[in-house]
């Protein structure tokens, strides 16, 4: 399993402390430190089954700054979000082809 973690959200080291008790060590890679690139975010999108939009924190500054909306194109949103890492949802989870953003963090229970 692979958990993109900000330890600076409480959600994100909620799902990460769930993850240990019920025996799984994941790799932990903080994506704000090392970012996710173009590849690499679509295929997390693809297996969360979500619209670009809905893994885009919505109240982060850069968000208002390049005026995004939900009209906004997946390019635009996937090129924002590569630039501006805090614009990913947190935390994510994923394992196989499966993933879950733990918001609450109890949502990564389904991969478990």
């Amino acid at each position: 399993m692979i958990i993109y973690h900000n330890p600076r959200c409480s959600k994100s080291r909620q799902s990460l402390a769930l993850l240990r008790e019920n025996g799984v060590e994941p790799e932990v890679i903080e994506y704000l430190k090392t970012p996710l690139d173009e590849v690499a975010l679509r295929e997390v999108i693809a297996k969360l089954g979500f619209k670009t939009h809905d893994v885009v924190r919505i109240k982060e500054e850069p968000y208002q700054q390049l005026a995004l909306s939900p009209d906004s194109s997946d390019e635009d949103l996937i090129a924002a979000i590569v630039k501006y890492p805090i614009l990913m949802e947190r935390p994510i989870v994923v394992k196989g082809n499966s993933a879950v953003i733990g918001r609450p963090p109890e949502k990564v229970k389904e991969l478990l």
